[in-house]
């Protein structure tokens, strides 16, 4: 199911979405659609590290101590 919203963007933001949206033959709502959703992509893996960060019980391990586990 899917979901009628409205957002108001630029001038230059919709020329740009015209230009890439003419270039790829696809709608501009396609393009849209796809840079929601790797933002909230995006989004979530930086929380899930932000909260990571934040727990003090997490256990920081360093890229030499990373690279010793795997070899590299």
């Amino acid at each position: 199911m899917s979901k009628i919203i409205s957002i108001r963007i630029s001038d230059e933001i919709e020329e740009k979405l015209s230009k890439i949206a003419r270039e790829t033959e696809r709608a501009k709502s396609f393009h849209i659609k796809k840079a929601i959703e790797n933002y909230l992509d995006q989004f979530a893996d930086y929380q899930i590290a932000l909260d990571r960060l934040n727990d003090k019980d997490d256990k920081i391990i360093s890229s030499e101590e990373v690279r010793k586990l795997l070899g590299v």
